[in-house]
């Protein structure tokens, strides 16, 4: 069933385990599923190197293999497309055409989850096991939640298409390039004492490995060995603080320290000089800024009873209302710089051509509905900005190209689309459900239930969703599925029919499900300070995409979506999934002053580097830091967005 082989410093290849230096043994067991398959190894000399173990694909062919090790492969992250882009990704090809690579070898941390698989031939294959080994007393064993001991050494996971094979290994290597981002990489290193796995003559060292193998209809077959890997290996993040002491803080940090009067917004960064702050300012209309810290602020303004930080977000939003539209198309610009509206925002030259991003169109139309509704409720109703809403979505309603996908770009002259192929515009389908949950007007809802039929079937279906933020060029991501689901969460509330609304929620449930691949399910040991320092938990967070290879706080903005399924039926795994959200969105800012190496109490970047992935900020003598030292409006606005949503009643509060 699994096959075994080894390097050393020194070896180009890997190669069959020589029993001269190694004896294994390896026992399965009978009548379990996943199988266990227990494994010895008794070094008869001191050996130092990377122990690697393989189990093959259902099927061989190439073009039928897809992976998943989850957080970094998805199928072959999209080997398939173009690989002349800016943002460089690691992707599989038969043939090495650099960031493509038949195979791929990292270190545990870079994954969601200790878990390799393969879907082909109709069947998911891979296996689970430890992502990492303690010392106790003076002898190695493999991680489990429990077990005692101090960290030894990460495991490794790995896959090839050449082979048709998924990899665990003692030991790591991350190759055949190792990248700490899209523009920073290097080919692998010579294995070393840090990362290769030692074993004393006549030591023995023992471990199980978890094995998959059943029968699918497609990818979502994976979802099995995710919820039995979760199980495992599940560890809570850590309770640090209530949600209302959450939204307290980073809301009143974020008013306090962000407001730029002048610019009608809140700044994309803000850096703590000690004597004064220094302001990135980085305006958009949503997604880095703008709505997306706006809107979440008028929530937690209202939580909080604080007129101030009211007035402030409406000063936002009404100047966006009253000042961002295009006339030429109908729709909004999507950035403003000296007061001009334009396109050109920082991302604009990653476009694949000019025009309206339809993933800040459409995110910036329903959080404006977010804010109507929520001000509606407590007794203001903004008409002009359900006018402004109306219109925007009149035009992007036109956009849908015959598979009933919305553009990723609009033009901005005429609002036709310009490319598609992306889950980016999924954002406009749930504005528009969005719009017709507010108002009753259903004469959308045939057009959007063919849209969403048409991304279940092409993205979430295949468990590889990509183009949804604009900086990965449409590589796989977390992002992009959050509005998938919100529109969902709305169609399946305007839906009549019974058999529709139970399709709707079986597909939320895969969105969801998908979206936590990337959601940690245990407690990785990082190393870097600060994180390493503060107690800090990865359990809970979504790695951004397999572009960025860091945590980032979107996926907390899906709370009320969650409690929204949750209503209707009763999943132990969403709810469990819940309350690491939750917790992990309650531990991530300041409590005190500096708590993370900079900033004041409620500061909180977007950044947590779970791994060696995007270790890109340094510390004043020069050594990486685990975060990013700055104050970052949008960011601490996905978890208020998340925290004070509709469906969460203050009962909830730890």
């Amino acid at each position: 069933m699994i096959s075994i082989s080894y390097k050393k410093a020194g070896m180009q290849e890997y190669s069959e385990i020589n029993a001269a230096e190694l004896n294994i043994e390896t026992k399965c067991s009978e009548g379990k599923y996943p199988e266990e398959i227990s494994i010895s190894i008794t070094a008869k000399e001191e050996f130092a190197g990377v122990i690697r173990f393989a189990m093959k694909a259902a099927s061989q062919d190439p073009a039928d293999l897809r992976f998943f090790l989850p957080g970094f492969m998805y199928g072959t992250n999209r080997g398939e497309a173009p690989l002349t882009v800016d943002s460089k990704t690691p992707c599989m090809r038969l043939k090495e055409d650099f960031p493509a690579s038949p195979w791929w070898m990292v270190r545990s941390d870079r994954l969601s989850h200790p878990l390799a698989l393969v879907y082909s031939g109709g069947r998911v294959k891979g296996f689970s096991a430890s992502p990492y080994y303690l010392d106790s007393e003076g002898s190695t064993q493999p991680w489990y939640p429990d077990v005692k001991g101090e960290f030894y050494q990460y495991a490794g996971f790995g896959c090839s298409l050449e082979k048709g094979e998924v990899w665990y290994s003692l030991g790591y290597e991350n190759a055949p390039y190792m990248f700490v981002d899209s523009h920073k990489y290097f080919p692998a290193k010579e294995l070393s004492d840090v990362n290769s796995f030692h074993i004393n003559k006549a030591e023995t060292v023992s471990f199980t490995l978890y094995c998959f193998d059943h029968e699918a209809e497609d990818e979502r077959g994976i979802q099995d060995a995710l919820k039995w890997t979760y199980d495992k290996f599940h560890e809570e993040p850590r309770s640090c603080r209530s949600v209302q002491e959450t939204v307290s803080d980073l809301a009143t940090a974020i008013s306090q320290d962000a407001w730029l009067p002048e610019n009608h917004c809140y700044a994309g960064f803000v850096f703590d000089k000690g004597d004064h702050y220094e302001y990135r300012p980085l305006p958009s209309i949503s997604w880095t800024n703008g709505l997306s810290a706006a809107v979440p602020m008028l929530c937690s303004a209202h939580r909080l009873n604080d007129e101030t930080m009211r007035l402030q977000t409406l000063e936002c939003i009404d100047h966006i209302v009253d000042t961002s539209l295009n006339k030429k198309n109908g729709l909004p610009y999507t950035a403003e710089q000296d007061g001009v509206w334009s396109n050109h925002g920082w991302w604009y030259n990653k476009q694949p051509a000019p025009g309206h991003a339809a993933y800040l169109v459409g995110q910036s139309v329903y959080l404006i509905l977010k804010a109507y509704v929520l001000e509606k409720e407590k007794g203001t109703e903004h008409q002009s900005w359900l006018s402004f809403c109306k219109g925007v979505i009149e035009q992007t309603e036109k956009s849908r190209n015959a598979d009933g996908e919305y553009p990723y770009i609009l033009s901005d002259k005429s609002c036709a689309g310009l490319d598609y192929d992306s889950l980016s515009g999924a954002w406009c389908l749930a504005a528009a459900a969005y719009y017709s949950y507010i108002t009753g007007e259903k004469s959308y809802l045939p057009a959007m239930l063919k849209s969403e039929a048409r991304y279940h079937e092409a993205y979430i279906k295949h468990q590889e969703c990509y183009g949804g933020p604009l900086d990965i060029d449409k590589k796989t991501d977390s992002e992009g599925i959050l509005s998938y689901i919100r529109a969902v969460r709305y169609l399946h509330e305007i839906v009549d029919d019974k058999e529709n609304k139970e399709l709707l929620l079986d597909h939320m449930k895969d969105a969801l499900y998908y979206e936590y691949t990337f959601k940690f399910c245990y407690n990785s040991p990082v190393k870097v300070p600060p994180l390493s320092k503060v107690g800090w938990s990865s359990c809970g967070g979504s790695i951004t995409s397999v572009t960025n290879p860091h945590i980032h706080p979107m996926s907390s903005s899906v709370i009320d979506e969650m409690y929204h399924y949750l209503k209707f039926r009763d999943d132990e795994y969403i709810r469990s999934r819940l309350r690491d959200t939750i917790l992990w969105s309650c531990q991530c800012h300041n409590t005190f002053d500096k708590e993370y190496d900079y900033g004041k109490t409620g500061w909180m970047s977007e950044r947590f580097c779970h791994s060696e992935g995007l270790l890109t900020e340094h510390y004043p003598d020069g050594s990486v830091a685990s975060t990013w030292f700055a104050l970052m409006p949008w960011a601490s606005g996905s978890i208020l967005e998340g925290l004070t949503g509709m469906a969460y009643e203050s009962k909830n509060d730890r």
